[in-house]
């Protein structure tokens, strides 16, 4: 597994660590592309967490992990590994709209369960959704210390500098988010300790993906991590291309 970037051809280090991933793991289609043969459903966890550092839990979308899940998570992967909890959609909602002191505990009480092992929670806001500075303070400031929190706000109203200022005095992560309906990349906002990357795009040359990686390079050399997601596909091919993604960054800077 790589995580940290090494010394590179002009003495200097990339200091932050390329946490590269999918959105979920358990995936029969994935064999033996990814999975080997031999690897049982319970042990794709495990296989996983041996050749990719981070994984963005897609099953938590639909449903709060229990306390025994989260538990069994954690004990199948090493402790440098990184689970991205998905918040559970109606709770997000409901803590969006209705009740944040309430939904927000709700949504993150059983979370420390993880230990070192939590990377963050990843609170999307739907693309239907557009901008309330009122219903984002109220997520935020009921939101614990102790879970790294990143927003994925989809809608393109978000995206203004008072949105920014708002998740950087909470220290929250603006998620970017590249997909097939934009023209163009979107742009790397930094708001909280580390970046959040997902790669939701259909396709990827390996120019695209050098794009990315040269973009990245800078942050990493000032320390932060970066979170980076592919989407899950029907083969395990992303899986593949995460699994390489922190080799690239580091070739992609070393060359310039």
């Amino acid at each position: 597994m790589q995580l940290h970037g090494g010394s590179l051809t002009d003495g200097r280090a990339i200091r932050g660590r390329v946490l590269a991933g999918t959105s979920g793991f358990a995936y029969a289609g994935w064999s033996p592309q990814f999975y080997p043969r031999e690897v049982k459903p319970a042990g794709r966890l495990a296989h996983y967490a041996s050749r990719l550092a981070a994984c963005e839990l897609n099953g938590t979308f639909y449903a709060r992990p229990t306390p025994e899940r989260l538990d069994a998570w954690a004990g199948a992967v090493p402790p440098d590994f990184r689970f991205v909890v998905k918040g559970q959609r109606g709770g997000s909602i409901r803590a969006l709209y209705a009740s944040p002191d309430e939904s927000v505990p709700w949504l993150t009480e059983h979370l420390p369960r993880l230990g070192e092992r939590l990377g963050a929670m990843l609170f999307r806001i739907p693309s239907e959704v557009a901008r309330n500075e009122q219903r984002l303070a109220g997520v935020l400031g009921a939101w614990p210390a102790g879970v790294p929190l990143v927003v994925e706000a989809q809608h393109p109203s978000w995206h203004v500098d008072e949105t920014f200022a708002a998740l950087r005095d909470a220290s929250a992560v603006l998620c970017t988010t590249d997909h097939d309906e934009q023209e163009t990349p979107p742009d790397i906002r930094r708001t909280g300790p580390f970046l959040y990357l997902r790669l939701r795009r259909h396709d990827y040359s390996d120019g695209d993906l050098d794009g990315w990686a040269r973009r990245l390079v800078p942050f990493l050399e000032d320390g932060l991590d970066a979170y980076v997601m592919f989407r899950h596909d029907e083969d395990g091919s992303n899986a593949l291309l995460a699994e390489g993604f922190a080799a690239r960054v580091e070739l992609v800077r070393a060359i310039g």
